[in-house]
């Protein structure tokens, strides 16, 4: 393959880090871009990273470090609203038998150890910059970048995210829509009994939960349906959602006494998207939420956008010839795996939002994860 090749990455996410990281180990010259000057190392309480996540960052070589950094376990309990457990399952091990199930982590720490590898890789990393295409033919793009420079690059990365502005520079009218429900979030001080997720269905929310993330720390988050942001004063984010959480028993009484500035809490409509069609134009090609997203029902928004960038990189790398066949085919590999956890993700949601007290829960989470198992 011609070494010489340039890629431009455009988001500094998990699916455009991980994607930088895998085409600058075979040597491929790129240029990663990020919209915000901090890089979203800042940005988020924890995350939920399931096995098949972990198997695409040890493969980036960072599975150690989240490892050092995380809280893995292997079950989730269920629980009435008052807090007495109900059933505890084992979680299917998407990622394989030598990798935990499941491991809860601050996002913020997740992002840091990306952006140091990242670094690390040699790219070209340009923060507080956007790109505009300005035309393209079959041998590359060639782009504005916001500071003024011109550039033709043999391929874009379109990583910016659920709002991607590439994705409709390209022509792709698809658009996130709302499902109905929102969540409130917030990272806390995680007590000492809290050593897996645990879900409370009914009460004031549709869901209330809690994930570890450290030896000392969690995210807990209240699932509610969508309200207008703009009737939700920021300030009160603290009270709205102690309001919601005031409810629960079991560890919530100790959780909830940390919810009290506004500015720590996070809140967020589930949005649903996949993109129809081939995810490229030209040379120009989508990854992760850019292309698809989907309610945290399973805890795969990150674990999908992970593996599109494992895949796609694959493709990049083992093919001497960047073509519409190539894209194709990376988008019929992902879009078989990814369009059943985005409706099974939908779907359960959509379940509580329509009172549907017999619906098959376990059983579509059930298959869905077994599916993950499969390399992607």
């Amino acid at each position: 393959m011609n070494q010489a090749r340039t890629v431009l990455v455009v988001g500094g996410g998990a699916a455009g880090n991980a994607v930088t990281i895998l085409l600058r180990r075979a040597g491929l010259a790129v240029d990663l871009i990020e919209a915000r000057d901090d890089w979203n190392a800042t940005a988020g309480s924890g995350i939920t990273l399931q096995g098949n996540a972990l198997r695409v960052l040890r493969e980036l070589g960072v599975w150690e470090q989240v490892q050092a950094s995380g809280f893995g376990f292997g079950s989730v309990g269920i629980t009435a609203p008052d807090g007495t457990v109900l059933h505890v399952a084992r979680d299917i091990r998407t990622g394989g038998d030598d990798l935990p199930a499941t491991v809860g982590m601050q996002r913020p720490r997740l992002q840091r150890i990306l952006i140091d590898a990242v670094r690390a890789s040699g790219a070209s990393v340009r923060l507080g910059t956007t790109a505009e295409i300005l035309d393209q033919d079959a041998d590359g793009v060639s782009v504005r970048l916001s500071d003024g420079t011109e550039t033709r690059y043999d391929l874009v990365i379109a990583a910016d995210g659920l709002a991607s502005t590439t994705r409709a520079a390209i022509g792709i009218t698809d658009k996130p829509e709302p499902t109905g429900m929102a969540i409130w979030r917030i990272a806390a001080p995680r007590p000492a009994g809290v050593v897996r997720t645990d879900l409370a269905y009914g009460g004031p929310a549709y869901i209330a939960g809690y994930c570890p993330t450290g030896e000392s720390t969690l995210y807990a988050y209240v699932v509610e349906a969508n309200r207008d942001r703009a009737s939700i004063p920021a300030g009160s984010y603290a009270d709205e959602m102690r309001r919601l959480a005031s409810a629960y028993g079991g560890f919530w009484p100790e959780i909830t006494r940390h919810i009290t500035d506004p500015a720590k809490v996070n809140y967020t409509w589930f949005d649903r998207l996949l993109v129809e069609g081939s995810w490229h134009r030209g040379r120009v090609v989508l990854v992760g939420d850019a292309a698809h997203c989907c309610p945290p029902t399973l805890a795969q928004g990150a674990a999908l956008s992970l593996e599109d960038a494992w895949v796609l990189a694959q493709l990049l790398t083992g093919s001497d010839t960047w073509d519409d066949a190539l894209f194709q085919a990376y988008h019929e590999r992902r879009i078989a795996r990814v369009r059943p956890v985005v409706e099974a993700s939908v779907q359960i949601g959509q379940w509580q939002l329509d009172g549907v007290r017999d619906a098959d829960v376990p059983g579509l989470m059930g298959r869905t994860m077994t599916m993950l198992r499969e390399l992607p």
